[in-house]
């Protein structure tokens, strides 16, 4: 369970009481909003990470500057030339748009589950305080699901997606682009395929150190694999001699020609990018203080039902800083 959500349900369980599944003794309205909102949102694997940049005070749009002053050196003279044809200034917007949550269930569907976990037939360390924990939780647990999805695959019109950073960088037309004759990614054929995105990257941006290889899960599979002895490159006994034994998933960070690989499981499996995580912008309103809500509403004192309402509004949004500094790749 993610630490920040810990956080909360200590929180929590001051206000909504412990144990009884039968009736949650205090309506849930928000005390905690924006850390909650901020607990879901960023418990995906992108921004947990810190794999891209998060803005987090965007009340609707903000505009992401960068400057080119590449031209600024010239021949020394006598006179003052502020070479104002030097300086490229890259405007772009990152907006963020307006989702939420109305959801209702009925508490004897997660009896089950929640009794099973209270009663310590679990494997898991960090128990829920209060039935009001579990559901904050689970729901905290699906917001970043989706919200790891949006943030490379959303296609911006589709209801409850924002556009994502592959469809994005594929309208642009001056991002870098590779078109694979590959149909899937192998073990045996992914170490040419991640070459071919690094040969497309701008010299300038090649070695920065804040430069990543977002993957998503099939092509690090792939890769970590090829890397046991399944590529020809690397030789039948793999990483160390070790064969498949080498990788202990997760430890130490796979790189590709000296560039970070994160894996992305919100990413389309046929595709993958290439770009500085300063250039890639992820803009929440999880700190301000406008438009944030949560709530958890058991209706059983309301209108006899044996359901629970949970209501929550966020704003979200994924803008790329400069298109042509990054690669965008799709097998065919």
């Amino acid at each position: 369970m993610n630490k920040n959500l810990r956080n909360r349900n200590v929180a929590l369980r001051d206000i909504t009481g412990s144990g009884s599944i039968g009736n949650i003794s205090t309506t849930y309205e928000g005390v905690f909003a924006g850390e909650w909102i901020a607990a879901a949102l960023l418990s995906g694997t992108t921004l947990d990470k810190g794999l891209v940049t998060i803005k987090p005070n965007v009340k609707y749009k903000e505009v992401i500057k960068k400057l080119d002053m590449s031209n600024i050196v010239v021949d020394g003279s006598c006179d003052f030339d502020p070479t104002l044809d030097a300086i490229d200034l890259e405007q772009r917007v990152l907006e963020v748009g307006n989702y939420q949550v109305n959801l209702q269930v009925c508490k004897a569907d997660f009896e089950t589950d929640y009794l099973a976990l209270e009663q310590g037939a679990s494997a898991f360390v960090d128990l829920p305080g209060s039935f009001a924990d579990y559901m904050l939780g689970h729901v905290a647990a699906k917001i970043a699901e989706k919200v790891e999805q949006n943030i490379w695959n959303g296609d911006g019109t589709t209801s409850g997606q924002f556009q994502g950073f592959v469809p994005k960088l594929l309208a642009e037309a001056n991002s870098q682009k590779v078109v694979s004759s590959e149909t899937a990614w192998a073990s045996s054929t992914v170490i040419a395929e991640l070459g071919s995105i690094v040969d497309a990257l701008l010299p300038a941006v090649y070695g920065k150190e804040d430069l990543w290889l977002y993957l998503p899960t099939a092509a690090y599979k792939a890769y970590v694999r090829a890397l046991g002895g399944f590529a020809a490159q690397v030789g039948s006994n793999g990483v160390d001699a070790r064969g498949t034994m080498w990788y202990s998933n997760g430890g130490a960070t796979l790189t590709f020609d000296g560039i970070q690989i994160a894996m992305c499981p919100g990413m389309p499996t046929s595709n993958a990018v290439l770009a500085e995580k300063s250039n890639l912008f992820f803009g929440t309103s999880v700190l301000a203080d406008i438009n944030q809500t949560v709530k958890l509403l058991d209706m059983s004192d309301l209108d006899g039902s044996n359901n629970v309402r949970v209501i929550c509004r966020f704003f979200a949004g994924c803008q790329v800083g400069v298109p042509k500094d990054a690669v965008v790749y799709s097998l065919s």
